[in-house]
């Protein structure tokens, strides 16, 4: 397996683990929500930045995965 295959790797893991991580926000968020309505707002606008720190890591993840297969001059 080449650099790049491993690279395409680490980049799709980085990807699923983003997928996990969004989900359970988004679940425990629902769940949340259904057992104190009133607090609605509150658990909504603190999954959504939850959710963009979790995309900001596999973004993160994602570009070094690929930065190793770049070809060094």
């Amino acid at each position: 397996m080449t650099i790049y295959g491993i690279a395409a790797i680490g980049a799709g893991l980085a990807a699923i683990g983003a997928g996990v991580g969004i989900g359970n926000i988004g679940g425990r968020a629902m769940e949340a929500m259904a057992r104190q309505p009133e607090m609605h707002g509150k658990i909504q606008s603190s999954a959504l930045i939850l959710a963009a720190f979790v995309e900001a890591v596999a973004l993160f993840g994602v570009v070094v995965a690929l930065l190793q297969a770049a070809p060094t001059a």
